[in-house]
């Protein structure tokens, strides 16, 4: 409290825990974003990112209703993969949706179901160069999700990667982003070279549940150091559907010797 909205965007935007390697690049980005977003505070009123009503000065990126409604989860949902669930579900094993499949991760959580108000502000900070969106996503989404993670004694923060075409087209990733924010707001490590996107798939969006498996199988490598071995980790995406992205990940994670892979993701589709 008390920050201006310029210092609390500069705090995102170095991203704490992020790994050395990676400072010095996001050092140059937070100090030409900070005077942009200086110059844009001074020019234009702030509006909300979501239903682009004028912010109020104790608003941040978001006003109130849509915080409320982005951010409130109003389903039951499966530990495993997060899908939501009636209130007297059987979840011995996961639910219905995820029984049968054969994660190579622990559990899931998310901040809500992918509709609405929360579906269109994930599509917005995925479109290209919409860092400024994708981060007061990140921020908002780190703030409502850390004290549900903190239990789990995660040691690192991971974001699933994007190929580098895909990153060079859209500008950065969005994952990255999230997980920067929420490896500040833990106070662990973020580490984004560790897991690679070692061949470029097809949008998962258009593949029927099975051809997802096969779409992703063999796309991601991990780089085994010290750290890794025995590490609880967190694997960062914005939205998870049938998991198989997420599983493929964390099975790269365990091949180098990570014990336990749970998955934090915006919104599950």
């Amino acid at each position: 409290m008390g920050r201006s909205r310029n210092e609390r965007r500069q705090r995102s935007a170095v991203g704490g825990g992020v790994q050395p390697v990676a400072m010095g690049r996001m050092e140059t980005q937070m100090s030409w974003r900070a005077v942009v977003a200086g110059i844009r505070d001074l020019c234009y009123p702030a509006y909300c990112r979501s239903c682009d009503s004028p912010l109020s000065s104790d608003d941040d990126d978001f006003c109130a209703a849509c915080v409320s409604a982005i951010t409130t989860d109003g389903h039951e949902t499966c530990p495993r993969c997060s899908s939501s669930v009636g209130p007297h579900a059987d979840l011995t094993g996961g639910c219905i949706k995820c029984r049968k499949r054969n994660y190579a991760f622990e559990s899931t959580f998310r901040m809500g179901p992918y509709h609405g108000p929360l579906r269109d502000v994930i599509l917005s900070a995925k479109r290209p160069r919409a860092f400024a969106h994708a981060e007061s996503l990140a921020k908002l989404w780190a703030s409502a999700m850390v004290e549900r993670l903190r239990p789990l004694n995660a040691n690192v923060v991971i974001p699933i990667p994007l190929h580098w075409s895909r990153r060079w087209w859209r500008g950065f990733n969005q994952c990255e982003i999230l997980a920067g924010s929420l490896a500040l707001e833990m106070g662990i490590s973020c580490r984004t070279d560790i897991l690679r996107r070692i061949r470029r798939t097809d949008s998962q969006a258009q593949q029927s549940p099975t051809k997802r498996v096969e779409n992703v199988k063999g796309a991601f490598r991990a780089r085994a150091i010290p750290e890794m071995k025995d590490a609880t980790v967190l694997l960062i995406d914005d939205v998870l559907t049938t998991g198989s992205t997420a599983s493929e990940a964390a099975r790269a994670l365990r091949a180098i010797g990570a014990a336990k892979v749970h998955v934090a993701v915006v919104g599950h589709g």
